[in-house]
Parts: C-alpha cells; sequence; structure tokens
C-alpha cells in the first residue's frame, strides 16, 4: 500500500549515563532533501545518519534533531554561558530585522540551541557507547515515522478510491447521452440545410459525410482509455513497496487528457456536466498525490 510523505517519529534512548532524544520529520518534497541538527561533537556520525534517512524515507523535505544531555548534574555540567549570550544576541538582532517577537521563553529557547550545555569531561569528544545510542534513537525514530506514514497512506488510499469510484460512476453514465447526442447534432445539421433555399444537395452525399462527421466525435476510445487508466490506479495504489507518488501523478495525467478529449467531443451539455464532475474529482486527487511517497 501506498505511504504519506508527511510524518513524525520520535524516540529516547538512554546510554552512558545521557538521555538521547532523536526526533524526526518529514514534508513533501520531489527529493530527499535531508537538514540535521545534533551535537558538535557527533558530527563524525553525520554522514552515516545521513545516507541512513536517506535510504528509509526515500523521498522528502526532512528534518532530523539529535539531544544528548546528562541524566544527573555533575560538577563537570556547566551552562555554555558564552554561547548562551552570543545565541541571544543573534535572536534579539534577527528581531530587529525581520520585525519579529523576541521569544516569550528565553530558557527553553537558549536551552534548546546547540551545545547550550557545557560537559567538561567530553566537551569535545562523545564516546562510542553515546554515538551507538545516537545511531539506536533515529533508527528507532524513522521506524516510528514510517509507521506514521504508513498509517497516512491508508488514509489516503481510501480517498482515492472514493475518488476513483467517483470518476467511474460518472464514465457508466456517458452511453445513456452517446445516441441522444449523435441525433441531436445530425438533426441540427439538416435543419440547418433545410433553412438554405434554392440550393439542391444530394442526399448520399450528406449521409456520407454526416458519417464522417459523427465519427469524429466517436468517444469509445477514451471511455476505454479511461476506464484502463482507473484500474491502472487501482492496482498501483495495491502494490506492495512504497514509492508509488510519482507513477500516481502520470497515471492522473493521463486521467486528465482522456476526460479533456470527452469534454471537447461532448457537443452536449448533459455530458459537459458529466464532464465537469469528472475534472472536478480528479483535481483533488492530483492535489493529493502530491503527498505520496
Amino acid at each position: 500500500m501506498i505511504q504519506s510523505m508527511t510524518g513524525f517519529g520520535k524516540a529516547v534512548v538512554i546510554a552512558a549515563g545521557k538521555k538521547i532524544t532523536a526526533e524526526v520529520k518529514s514534508l513533501n518534497s520531489k527529493q530527499a532533501d535531508v537538514a540535521m541538527r545534533l551535537p558538535a561533537a557527533a558530527r563524525e556520525i553525520e554522514l552515516g545518519l545521513r545516507n541512513l534517512v536517506a535510504t528509509r524515507l526515500q523521498r522528502g523535505k526532512i528534518e532530523v534533531w539529535i539531544n544528548s544531555e546528562p541524566i544527573e548534574a555533575s560538577s563537570g555540567t556547566s551552562f555554555n554561558l558564552p554561547l548562551l549570550n552570543h545565541y541571544k544576541a543573534q535572536i534579539i538582532e534577527m528581531s530587529k530585522q525581520l520585525d519579529l517577537p523576541l521569544p516569550e521563553d528565553w530558557y527553553a529557547t537558549l536551552l534548546r540551541l546547540p551545545d547550550a550545555l557545557n560537559n567538561e569531561a567530553s566537551a569535545t569528544e562523545v564516546s562510542a557507547e553515546e554515538l551507538d545510542a545516537m545511531q539506536k534513537a533515529v533508527e528507532q525514530a524513522l521506524d516510528a515515522l514510517v509507521e506514521f506514514r504508513i498509517q497516512e497512506g491508508n488514509r489516503l488510499a481510501a480517498f482515492f478510491v472514493e475518488k476513483i469510484n467517483a470518476i467511474d460512476a460518472l464514465l457508466q453514465q456517458v452511453p445513456k447521452y452517446e445516441q441522444p447526442r449523435v441525433e441531436k447534432i445530425k438533426g441540427r445539421i439538416i435543419e440547418a440545410l433545410s433553412k438554405l433555399e434554392g440550393i439542391e444537395y444530394d442526399g448520399n452525399r450528406l449521409e456520407q459525410e454526416l458519417i464522417f462527421y459523427i465519427e469524429k466525435l466517436d468517444i469509445s476510445e477514451e471511455k476505454l482509455r479511461l476506464a484502463n487508466h482507473l484500474k491502472y490506479f487501482v492496482d498501483t495504489l495495491e502494490t506492495v513497496d512504497p514509492g508509488q507518488g510519482k507513477k500516481l501523478g502520470f497515471i492522473a495525467q493521463e486521467m486528465g487528457r482522456e476526460i479533456n478529449t470527452l469534454g471537447s467531443k461532448a457537443n452536449q451539455a448533459e455530458l459537459q456536466k458529466v464532464v465537469v464532475n469528472m475534472k472536478d474529482h480528479l483535481e483533488q486527487i492530483k492535489e493529493q498525490v502530491l503527498n505520496v511517497l
């Protein structure tokens, strides 16, 4: 089944006397765009984590946040006051230049920023156990995010099936308008000819021309192709492997072509209304397909 590109996951791992928190969130994007915030001393594992995140999530605008804090305060732990002063000055300057309000809670804002605390015993390096814990926390957060994506994907799949069924139901209404439509077009042409006084025409030739003209307005192929696209869309929804978003987008484009051709050949108010309703359902599908992985 499909997965959504939108998701959030969080995990906490306790190791080496530290509480390791990892959060991962993702939004729509045409490709994998990964942004990471992690402690400066853990930069050595950043590339590996980026590859892990990109491989697991495939696509999306992805943000990863990792924080490590001591479980218990120690004599070797203190606030990084010079850095906090620097952060505060930057935030005040940003507030002035961008005309933004200052934070209501300075403590919460500043202490969430990287390296707000000094741990003199490990300010410049972290243990292998702590690095492994960060890796584990990210993996667990990714698991939670993928589960979130699956749940959202199920909701989207139900929405798509509803819209596809609605278009199919409208397609089933088309045949009842076809024969009256042909008769109406034929009658309109003959009525127009009858108003031309003093002009004789060959009845057989007129019949041939009418047949040729009506054949150009035939919509049998469009109906068949649209029905096939509807089925292909649903079949694609039910495939096991994720990553169907782009394919569903292409199928929706092909559905749009057939519906537009039906509209251009309609020449009947009732059939035009059916086409308009089809387009409405299809636009809703296209809008939500952008959320599919």
